[in-house]
């Protein structure tokens, strides 16, 4: 790094929670992604206080960082911010999400939604702004002492943040990864204007901005060009402002390919598998997401319906598991979503089903030994999201799979970039051409399974987690050498 001081990690969630029972490993792929760069180098990872027990344990530690090892023989240096439990309430439920989401999923059916009142506009000045302050604080107070800090921030919490650390500490090296996608200009407008600059100021205040993909970094930079009337340079990807160059570039992120392989070795996978052999018919397509609006889950049984119709050979000789994970709950699209997707698969195995077959198994679980599990004998592994900043899950399934499934991928998706020419692709929202693909899948030759299976193989194990941050840490070394020299 560029200074001598620890590198700071800053993000809303953080590598573990507490809970009065005890300790347990933080959700979601961006943790996934983190995980090596906290614990193998000297990092303090800032996160926000999301439990009772969260807090408490801050408070024991007087909101300073402490030491925490987790079951994998990880260690790292946590300080956990609390803020006040309304304006984290307006931070997260009402503008983190489903505001920022869905802007940054086309999830919004403008027709009807949102209406933007004073309930939403106070939600940003009382909630995300005060949480992202909050974080802020404990961001500069960990660098008071650091000369040339470095700073990486975390996605669509924190878009504000970055400011509040430049006003305070101009010569802070400022870096931030967004992990979800970034939409093209149109569909930031259903924010007022005035929230909409806060937002690209907070985010620009960043040296350099990461995405996973050129596509996400084109809609970016297309944004500084039209919604703030900035000087954009598409070639070399760098936006100007306030004297300032921005550079904004795509670092795919890649899993821990090692690590997941092994995971297939544990017993508590084996006996799943057992299990899953056991009743398993001669075909087998599976799904593992979030039950998040943006997988398309829906879709996607519809698709299997509509094969199901057009292909009768093939009942009772196919299974689809769905290993769902209930998500965001407490936000009502959510939950209205959950009881649509539990609707549709009653729908489609009491049409197809027999008294000893049914079509869709649907888990509404996160486990993931048996979703590793169901990795390694998956016929056909589907990945049908509308938008997704990556999907893990496209890049996992093929690692882990022994018997040379073939990957139905959304072209929207952000692994589609990298895994595209070995997945058959599928628009997300035909689902006549998903069911098509379904059907390709399942009559596609020994030889073409092989070929695809390690195509994939190949590119998901060329790179790790180390590799992503290696590029991007020598990017800030070449940017500030850059800044130097000016």
């Amino acid at each position: 790094m560029t200074g001598p001081g620890p590198l700071v990690l800053v993000s809303n969630r953080g590598p573990v929670t507490f809970e009065h029972d005890g300790m347990r490993r933080g959700g979601g792929g961006l943790v996934t992604a983190l995980t090596g760069l906290a614990s193998h180098r000297d990092a303090v990872w800032i996160a926000s206080a999301m439990t009772p027990a969260d807090a408490e344990v801050s408070e024991q530690h007087q909101g300073r960082p402490f030491e925490v090892s987790t079951q994998d023989g990880r260690t790292y240096r946590i300080r956990l911010v609390q803020s006040d439990p309304d304006a984290y309430d307006r931070f997260y439920n009402i503008v983190a999400n489903p505001m920022l989401w869905f802007i940054q999923h086309y999830l919004w059916d403008l027709s009807n939604a949102p209406d933007i009142r004073r309930h939403e506009v106070e939600a940003f000045e009382f909630g995300y702004n005060v949480v992202n302050e909050d974080l802020a604080r404990a961001v500069v107070d960990e660098i008071e002492d650091t000369e040339e800090p470095v700073v990486m921030i975390h996605d669509y919490h924190l878009y504000t943040l970055p400011h509040l650390v430049r006003a305070a500490r101009p010569d802070a090296f400022l870096h931030h990864f967004v992990h979800i996608p970034w939409t093209q200009p149109d569909a930031w407008r259903v924010l007022p204007g005035r929230i909409r600059e806060e937002i690209f100021r907070g985010i620009l205040a960043n040296d350099i901005i990461g995405l996973h993909t050129h596509a996400y970094r084109l809609n970016f930079l297309q944004c500084c060009r039209d919604l703030m009337d900035l000087d954009v340079d598409f070639t070399n990807g760098i936006v100007r402002i306030d004297d300032r160059e921005v550079w904004v570039r795509a670092y795919p992120l890649p899993i821990d390919w090692q690590a997941t392989r092994a995971l297939g070795e544990r017993a508590r996978v084996q006996e799943f598998e057992e299990e899953l052999l056991r009743r398993r018919r001669e075909f087998m397509i599976l799904r593992v997401d979030r039950a998040d609006l943006s997988k398309n889950v829906l879709r996607g049984f519809t698709a299997f319906d509509i094969f199901l119709d057009q292909h009768p050979e093939f009942r009772e000789r196919v299974s689809f598991v769905a290993q769902l994970m209930p998500s965001r709950t407490d936000v009502p699209e959510y939950a209205e979503y959950l009881e649509r997707i539990e609707a549709v698969v009653a729908v489609v195995n009491h049409r197809h089903g027999t008294p000893d077959w049914m079509p869709i198994q649907l888990k509404l679980r996160d486990d993931l030994d048996e979703a590793v599990a169901s990795y390694k004998h998956y016929d056909v592994l589907l990945v049908n999201a509308m938008f997704d900043g990556m999907n893990l899950v496209a890049k996992e399934g093929p690692l882990v799979n022994e018997r040379d499934g073939v990957s139905i991928l959304s072209e929207n998706t952000g692994a589609h970039e990298e895994l595209g020419e070995f997945a058959l692709s599928v628009n997300p929202f035909d689902v006549q051409e998903t069911a098509d693909s379904i059907h390709a899948a399942l009559t596609m030759s020994p030889a073409e399974r092989a070929r695809r299976a390690r195509g994939l193989e190949h590119i998901v194990t060329s790179r790790d987690p180390g590799h992503w941050i290696d590029e991007q840490v020598a990017d800030i070394r070449a940017k500030a050498r850059a800044d130097r020299a000016d």
